[in-house]
């Protein structure tokens, strides 16, 4: 019988995460439905398989810390068998909307929330975001893929809105510093470095992060945490608006889940989750990646409690990703 996937017909060093048959009939029995009320404690650190309209009304009202909507965007994309179609402009909107009434009760007064956008519905989702929430920021992130255009400029940035539920909400800034090779090291008059620090393996600067974002690196085909799924987000993507904006147990929720970015990258930084998704097989790649997680914590470009620019890694962090098995060079 033929593998899922066509996974005898991958390169040797595709380590792109599948799930076998048999893989699949075992993961799935850890999924769950909610068909009513539920505490933190029923569904936290868990993977529901259902869709998000069902399952919503029935989590706990105000528990949530941390809301990452990556929702379809207004386009048309087969996701695994469920085809999600582009919509006239109002028609997304309403739609959109819906979603965020049905998610706003969990919400706590002091939730942040982070929604993924391309451009187009970009400008669809941020006059309901503007009435149901506060816009803090539009993040824009350089995807550094894309196809090209001949009659356009090539689509290879994303958007993100930072939103919050109210004026008091958690940004921990020094989380989420960026470190960057200095070109041209500035001293003072003493000779000492200004800003900056000499390391074995070069000079650099912790920056303050900015609402654009070019050190993010799509998952491809040599990378563990690949999956098949057609808008997977990065770790490192998702890893910045964790330790931004939760600390430590707080729970965060993807209605939306995937592949299971989310979830995986929660409990990397010791977050508790509740990821919803309906497609089964997203899901168990979900729980096959937060199996894996258990032995390995380390996310891509992030390393000694910084985030590296792209392909500026330390020689520590490079060793350790040797020694684990990822072998990428790039953050």
């Amino acid at each position: 019988m033929e593998e899922r996937l066509n996974v005898n017909q991958r390169a040797p060093r595709n380590r792109t995460l599948y799930c076998t048959d048999e893989e699949l009939r075992e993961l799935s029995k850890s999924l769950i439905k909610v068909a009513d009320d539920v505490c933190v404690e029923d569904v936290a650190d868990t993977v529901i398989n259902q869709d998000m309209v069902a399952a919503m009304p029935f989590l706990p009202h105000e528990s949530v810390d941390l809301l990452v909507l990556d929702p379809p965007y207004n386009l048309s994309k087969n996701y695994n068998g469920h085809l999600f179609r582009r919509r006239e402009s109002g028609d997304y909107q309403k739609w959109f909307a819906s979603v965020i009434e049905l998610i706003k009760p969990t919400l706590r007064r002091t939730a942040t929330i982070y929604v993924c956008a391309d451009w187009s519905t970009s400008l669809l989702v941020a006059p309901v975001l503007e009435e149901h929430m506060v816009i803090r920021n539009r993040i824009t992130w350089e995807r550094e893929k894309g196809r090209g255009a001949v009659h356009n400029w090539k689509n290879n940035t994303e958007d993100i809105w930072h939103c919050t539920n109210s004026e008091e909400y958690t940004f921990n800034v020094d989380n989420v510093k960026l470190k960057r090779r200095v070109i041209a090291p500035y001293r003072n008059q003493d000779g000492k470095p200004k800003d900056w620090t000499e390391e074995a393996n070069g000079n650099f600067r912790l920056t303050y992060p900015s609402n654009v974002w070019t050190d993010i690196t799509v998952p491809f085909w040599s990378m563990t945490e690949n999956t098949d799924h057609p808008t997977q987000k990065p770790e490192k993507l998702i890893a910045k608006l964790i330790l931004a904006s939760s600390n430590p147990d707080d729970l965060v929720l993807d209605p939306f889940l995937g592949s299971g970015t989310t979830a995986v990258v929660s409990k990397k930084l010791r977050r508790r989750f509740v990821g919803i998704e309906l497609n089964q097989e997203y899901c168990c790649w979900a729980v096959k990646r937060l199996n894996a997680a258990e032995a390995n914590q380390s996310i891509q470009g992030y390393s000694d409690g910084v985030f590296w620019e792209r392909n500026s890694l330390s020689d520590r962090s490079k060793k350790s990703e040797s020694k684990d098995g990822q072998g990428e060079m790039f953050s």
